[in-house]
């Protein structure tokens, strides 16, 4: 028979923990509040691409002309009251080089180009899409840049690029993939001190980088200004989001099992999110969308393996009606317990490779998922069963006297 582990002794020495570590962690929300990431304040958001100057391209003839730029190919479209309105499609596959798609180019009409010759044996693919998306010649020249050909000509790390911009003020840098992209997504946080804050901050952004990484090595591909409006709503939007998840894995377990069920399970995972709160205050880690994302993906591991234990205890209750509920209840712990730990353990081999191989944000989200998977599990034991067997034993003594008085003759001495 297999070893039943009496998990029941230690059920009100956890919820002694439990409620320490709420109160520690409202503590440290009251006096520290949250360290809050610049997608919760106003400020921009700049992806930016470190890459090598090709050369430029214009247009000087007749109507509009305008150059897009894709992973396959390199596009004309000229326009306009003056000319045939027409496209022109120049595909990778048959201008192999950044000097056989020149050629083709220079051979339109009024296409003004120039291509530094050291980079014109360079495959036509390495070319990136044009600066902010701007893609009209025909007034200003634009300037063409390609991505590193491989790992010798990377130049930049993301380390690299917080320390250019770190005068910056509060900045939050991310890596975008494929690595070798030498992409980046910065963040800069509006202090409300300078009302031209979005052109200003744009330009010191580029400023810095070129600093650094050499003039004209710098392509803007996307800007966002995020205003304090939106920021407090997205503050807003993450708390409803953490409250209707805790609302909706309440009646889902009401509609599955019963009350103390419910009840029990909301509680383990509404304590499960506030320690992750508590950590991410204490340790001042910053407290972003990343962070938010983390703290659902927690809410839905941990009523995953709550729904097990919960199962396994109605199934046991069933199949041993004769016994004490707090010995089923142990049995059942005693069962799933081989799972739980497997389950857990690989779980946290990912989320380990994340926090150890990823920088910046991502290591932040591992951190903070490894945080909420320890107290997941722990409270998935000790808080949500420990509260379904408080529930059912005290609800078992409430009906007991009330069996015994109807059981009692009518008429006898009291």
């Amino acid at each position: 028979m297999k070893r039943v582990i009496r998990f029941s002794r230690f059920f009100i020495p956890a919820a002694i923990i439990s409620a320490g570590l709420i109160l520690f962690s409202i503590v440290g929300y009251a006096t520290k509040g949250f360290n809050l990431g610049v997608d919760f304040q106003a400020g921009i958001n700049q992806t930016v691409q470190l890459a090598y100057p090709v050369g430029s391209v214009g247009y000087s003839g007749k109507g509009n002309a305008e150059l897009r730029i894709s992973g396959e190919n390199l596009t004309l479209v000229f326009s306009g009251a003056e000319i045939e309105q027409r496209t022109v499609v120049l595909s990778y596959q048959n201008y192999g080089t950044i000097k056989d798609l020149a050629g083709a180019l220079a051979a339109e009409a009024g296409i003004e180009l120039s291509i530094d010759p050291a980079q014109e044996s360079y495959p036509s693919t390495l070319l990136i899409p044009t600066s902010q998306g701007n893609t009209l010649i025909s007034k200003n020249p634009i300037k063409l840049h390609r991505a590193a050909s491989g790992e010798g000509e990377l130049f930049s790390t993301i380390d690299k690029v917080r320390e250019a911009i770190v005068g910056l003020g509060k900045i939050s840098v991310q890596t975008l993939k494929p690595e070798s992209s030498q992409r980046y997504l910065i963040r800069v946080e509006d202090s409300g001190e300078d009302p031209n804050f979005s052109a200003t901050a744009r330009q010191a952004l580029v400023s810095g980088l070129e600093a650094v990484f050499g003039q004209d090595r710098v392509v803007v591909l996307k800007t966002d200004f995020v205003g304090a409006r939106y920021s407090q709503g997205l503050s807003r939007t993450a708390l409803l989001l953490v409250g209707a998840t805790l609302l909706l894995i309440f009646l889902y377990s009401l509609i599955r099992f019963k009350a103390g069920y419910a009840i029990g399970a909301v509680l383990a995972i509404a304590q499960d999110a506030i320690v992750m709160v508590g950590f991410i205050v204490w340790t001042r880690m910053e407290f972003s969308s990343m962070t938010i994302a983390a703290i659902l993906t927690i809410l839905g591991y941990s009523i995953n393996d709550t729904i097990v234990q919960f199962d396994r205890i109605r199934e046991q209750k069933k199949l041993q009606p004769n016994e004490k509920f707090m010995d089923v209840v142990n049995y059942s712990l005693t069962l799933t317990l081989g799972r739980t730990i497997i389950t857990t353990a690989t779980t946290m081999l990912t989320v380990l490779a994340l926090f150890f191989f990823t920088t910046g944000s991502m290591k932040d989200f591992a951190l903070a998922l490894f945080v909420g998977m320890v107290s997941g599990t722990y409270s998935t034991i000790y808080i949500a069963s420990g509260f379904v067997a408080w529930w059912y034993t005290r609800n078992k003594k409430k009906k007991e006297p009330k069996i015994a008085e109807a059981a009692q003759p009518q008429g006898s001495a009291s």
